[in-house]
């Protein structure tokens, strides 16, 4: 009886340990799986002022930061300010800024059904995110800024200790947020975005709401760029990644995959 009575303690004894072990992995499972969730942000605004072509997301600025991040085993979640449908930018879809991956996501029916069917950002708990990417696209100029919703997600990533990045136009969505003291995150620190000269050499100087580079030079960014116009240019400052233009996505994911792979940025 007694020996019946040591072999269910013993039994019992090993049964606890296994539970613990196993709930310890899927906790630390969970845990792997939350910080490597970025988040990518994208507009749903497709019009300009007077042109009669239509503005949107800029394709490769999503696939050249995804190809990256996905490479390097992150997960991507779509969002936009509206969710659904993404557009695209026409200009953007042309032979001169088109290569072979993005063209191989463009014919993939499940990435399409991916841009058609992104998250509300108002839905989105950015407690899961270790990163928020902004992509660009001139349709950001307009549902990007004053939008309490993504500056509530994009601010809370940031302060829990995450990254903050954008391309391009997207850099527009990093203007008015703040950090946890009140303070535009910007202002005193390395940014970089689409520049006034690349906004007149592009012939879009009439169309935009704003010159992006004007507005964070005066919310005290210390604004910086590439020697040449249209080449690739990335800035990291601190958990804050911005590139350029449009050749940038791919220095900007590189930058964030090293920032995130130091374990700087943190929940």
């Amino acid at each position: 009886m007694m020996l019946k009575t040591l072999v269910s303690f013993a039994l019992a004894l090993i049964g606890g340990a296994f539970m613990t072990f196993a709930n310890a992995e899927q906790t630390s499972s969970m845990a792997i799986a939350k910080d490597r969730q970025i988040l990518v942000i994208m507009t749903n605004h497709s019009s300009y002022p007077s042109r009669t072509d239509t503005t949107g997301l800029w394709l490769t600025e999503l696939t050249h930061f995804t190809d990256v991040v996905e490479a390097a085993g992150y997960t991507t979640v779509f969002a936009s300010p509206k969710g659904g449908s993404v557009p695209l930018d026409e200009r953007s879809l042309g032979w001169l800024y088109m290569d072979k991956a993005a063209r191989e996501h463009l014919q993939s029916p499940a990435f399409r059904a991916r841009l058609q069917n992104t998250l509300p950002v108002a839905n989105v708990d950015p407690s899961k995110f270790s990163a928020i990417y902004f992509t660009g696209g001139h349709g950001v100029m307009w549902d990007f800024p004053n939008n309490p919703d993504l500056r509530r997600v994009a601010e809370t990533i940031y302060n829990q200790g995450g990254i903050v990045s954008a391309v391009c136009h997207g850099v527009a969505g990093l203007l008015d947020l703040k950090d946890e003291q009140g303070h535009l995150i910007i202002k005193g620190r390395n940014i970089t975005g689409f520049s006034d000269r690349e906004e007149l050499l592009s012939g879009m100087k009439s169309q935009v709401p704003f010159f992006l580079e004007d507005r964070l030079v005066s919310q005290g960014a210390r604004y910086r760029k590439g020697w040449l116009p249209f080449t690739s240019f990335a800035i990291t400052d601190g958990r804050l990644v911005t590139g350029q233009n449009p050749q940038s996505p791919r220095a900007v994911a590189e930058a964030v995959v090293a920032v995130l792979s130091t374990g700087t940025a943190t929940h």
